[in-house]
Order: structure tokens, then sequence, then C-alpha cells
């Protein structure tokens, strides 16, 4: 397959027993093409700024529930997912709040990165998953010496802006019109469409839902219970059905 790529150390990582039979992290190393055209904050770069960016790059591989970073840490790197899922969680003193969920070829962190601040959430993996990573440092003295590929960039960063804003937008409202408006997001960005019908290949529990939600694993067990009885949204083994999307639709506006 023909990624537009050239090639980057990719990092992938052992568990290897120690002396006291507890286990560490090891790494090995070996090459791989960079995604460049699989992530769309980059894809519009020319042969000759992706040159410019690959030594740059970092490839990591993450097992189900690690964590990439921490809400707080400095965000001195900019990652992309690769391949897998991952979540973005901010504490919120009682309960933790699922901000999104992000797929392959999304940024993570990157207005953080960007905004040279903190980052404002923690993200952590959802199933195996690979990032990718460059040093936010030397990226933007990179952009310093090349101007046009800020104007490159710009577009997808608005993107990503306009994406979170209607998260935050999305949070407002009852709950059951929140969780309207959630599953038609997630039928948008991740679902295979057949018709006015959907199916939403992403199993998340029903903690991970009341986390997105922002409202309790009670509310949510109730809810989703209901919503199968009216054939709303079907949970299933492998994710989510939405058998009528403007039905979901009529609900979310309420």
């Amino acid at each position: 397959m023909d990624d537009g790529g050239g090639a980057v150390e990719s990092v992938a990582r052992l568990h290897l027993p120690n002396a006291a039979g507890t286990h560490r992290s090891w790494f090995t190393f070996r090459t791989m093409p960079i995604p460049f055209n699989a992530i769309p904050l980059l894809a519009s770069l020319p042969a000759e700024d992706r040159a410019a960016v690959e030594p740059m790059c970092r490839v990591r591989g993450y097992a189900k529930g690690e964590t990439i970073f921490d809400e707080g840490a400095p965000g001195d790197r900019i990652y992309f997912v690769i391949e897998g899922r991952v979540k973005i969680v901010k504490a919120t003193g009682a309960r933790d709040i699922i901000l999104e969920i992000l797929g392959p070829g999304e940024p993570v962190g990157a207005v953080a990165a960007f905004e040279r601040r903190a980052f404002p959430a923690s993200a952590v993996t959802m199933e195996a998953t690979t990032v990718l990573s460059i040093p936010e440092r030397e990226f933007f003295q990179l952009l310093e010496a090349r101007p046009e590929m800020t104007r490159h960039l710009l577009g997808g960063l608005t993107m990503r802006l306009m994406m979170l804003n209607k998260r935050m937008a999305d949070m407002t409202g009852a709950v059951e019109a929140r969780a309207a408006r959630l599953f038609l997001t997630l039928a948008e960005r991740l679902g295979a469409r057949e018709g006015d019908r959907a199916v939403i290949r992403l199993p998340l529990s029903r903690q991970e839902l009341a986390d997105l939600l922002g409202t309790t694993l009670e509310t949510t067990i109730r809810l989703m219970s209901r919503w199968q009885k009216e054939e709303m949204v079907l949970t299933e083994r492998e994710g989510f059905v939405v058998p009528s999307l403007e039905a979901l639709r009529g609900v979310g506006e309420q």
C-alpha cells in the first residue's frame, strides 16, 4: 500500500520479567513508512516538507489501557493515531468525562501543542494502538524556517478546533438529547452507513458511555436498556446499530 511517506524508526514494546519477577518495558526498533497520506493534518504537505518532518517522527505501539499523556503534562509532542482508538479523559472531581474518542488519522493533543500549553486532559488507549508523534519544539522551529508549511497546516487545525467546539456544545441539554447527538457523531465519524441505518463498530462499556455523556452509570444503563427495547440504538458485541438516524436526530434536537 502506498502511503506517500518515507521511513521512520518505530518503537515496539516488549514486556519482559526482571529479577524481582515483575515486568518492565523494553523497546526494539524497526523501520516503517510514515503514513503522511493517512493523517489529514499532514497530508497536504509537499514532498520537500515531508522530507524535513520525517527525521523528527517517532512511531510507538501502546497496549489497551495505556496512557499516552496525562492531564497537566507539558504539551511537548504532537500525536497522531495510526491504528487503534484513543479516548480523551478529563478529570472533573466526582467523575471523569470522556471528551472524545479519536481514531486513525486524527491528532491527539495537537491544540495544546500548537498553543504551547499543558495538555487539558489525558489520552488513554481503548485498544492496541499505534501512535506517531513529533516533538513540538523541533516542529515549530521547522515551521519558522518554512513559513509555507504553516499555511498547509492551518486548515486542518481550524477543523480540529471546530470539532472540539461542537463536542462541547453536544454536552449541553438533557441526557437523552446528549446521547442522541453522541451516537449521531459516532455514526458520522466511525459508522458504516446503509441508507438511514448506521453500524458503529466501536464497543463501548456502559461506564465509558456514562463518561462520554457526563452522567451516572445508572442513568446510562436505564437509557440504553430503554433504547434497546424501542430499537432506537441497539447494543451488539462489536458496537452499536442505529436503525434510523432520522429518528435519532429528532431526539437530539429536543
